[in-house]
């Protein structure tokens, strides 16, 4: 294992959250203030780290089960969706004064910024799913669009969203003129499609199923091209386009580490140790670092895992790369 870590993922840090209670969901990074923004949506706060003096720095309250968190660099504004009471709160990242509130009716959830338009979307519902649409120029919501359930992690085009849909066991497309879903792509590989990544270049969407497989899709088509098993409890799914690999954080207690051999072919690469629950992370390509939120619990302390990826590019033949065999035992 320790051969593998230092080929793909080197643990280089740990931040401990020792006032922080249970579980953590999304993360968002500002880039260039070198700082990490963290959902502790058990907690009801926002954590900030500071990236450059590898310190937490404090503690944001006055959130409702805070889910996801969007930075925008240009305004400095920081989105947060709350899971308690359907709001998404929007903070001065420099004093962190709340400056504006959206409503929506049932759990605010996913978030995704599109700097081009402008458009905040928003994951929202309770016995329904509907992605929200938030004009942040005009600081107003400016839509809705309608789906079979509760949406979980989408993935946005000039033209289109890719949003999974667990319940329905498929992924919704939404052609985003028209305001709705065109067509929908059932994942017959397993359920609970929740975490989604996007190989622009290749035109291969992934999918993460938190009962233990990864899946590929020609995201034009919707056909599926491959799978493989990983394991249980993925929430965290992120494509490495420099390095041509996908880092999987699982709460089975691993980060999975896939390596595309090419567009239609995958193999796992390494399975890196790491904490019973630990399902959230944040991969930042500008940083070749990826960021782990390890839950408190009786067993454990909370605490962020700064893990940098190997300097040098590797080939795939110089990687051992784990294939299996039906009947063979998984690590």
């Amino acid at each position: 294992m320790r051969g593998e870590e230092s080929a793909l993922l080197k643990l280089t840090q740990t931040i401990p959250l020792p006032h922080v209670k249970g579980g953590f969901d999304l993360m968002a990074v500002d880039v260039a203030g070198r700082r990490l923004f963290v959902s502790a949506e058990d907690n009801n706060t926002v954590e900030v780290i500071d990236l450059a003096a590898g310190k937490w720095l404090r503690s944001v309250s006055g959130f409702k089960e805070p889910k996801w968190v969007v930075y925008r660099p240009e305004s400095r504004r920081l989105y947060v969706a709350n899971g308690g009471d359907g709001k998404v709160r929007v903070l001065d990242s420099r004093s962190f004064e709340l400056v504006k509130e959206f409503e929506f009716k049932g759990k605010a959830d996913n978030l995704r910024y599109d700097a081009k338009t402008k458009q905040l979307f928003v994951a929202f519902g309770k016995g329904f799913g509907t992605l929200g649409v938030v004009d942040t120029v005009k600081d107003a919501i400016v839509g809705e669009i309608k789906l079979a359930d509760f949406p979980e992690q989408f993935e946005m085009e000039t033209g289109r969203i890719l949003v999974n849909v667990p319940a329905a066991n498929h992924i919704a497309v939404i052609d985003r003129k028209r305001g709705a879903v065109v067509d929908t792509w059932p994942v017959r590989e397993a359920k609970e499609n929740v975490p989604m990544s996007f190989d622009r270049n290749h035109r291969r969407l992934f999918v993460g199923c938190k009962t233990g497989k990864f899946v590929v899709l020609d995201a034009d088509s919707g056909k599926s091209v491959a799978s493989l098993d990983i394991a249980a409890g993925c929430d965290g799914i992120y494509y490495d386009a420099k390095r041509k690999r996908l880092y999987i954080s699982c709460g089975a207690g691993s980060l999975d580490v896939i390596q595309q051999l090419d567009a239609d072919h995958y193999a796992l690469a390494g399975r890196i140790p790491t904490a019973p629950g630990a399902d959230t992370s944040l991969f930042v390509p500008e940083l070749d670092r990826l960021y782990l939120a390890v839950p408190q619990s009786e067993q454990q302390k909370p605490e962020i895992r700064f893990y940098q990826m190997p300097r040098g590019l590797m080939t795939t033949e110089k990687v051992h790369v784990i294939t299996y065999r039906a009947g063979q035992p998984k690590p």
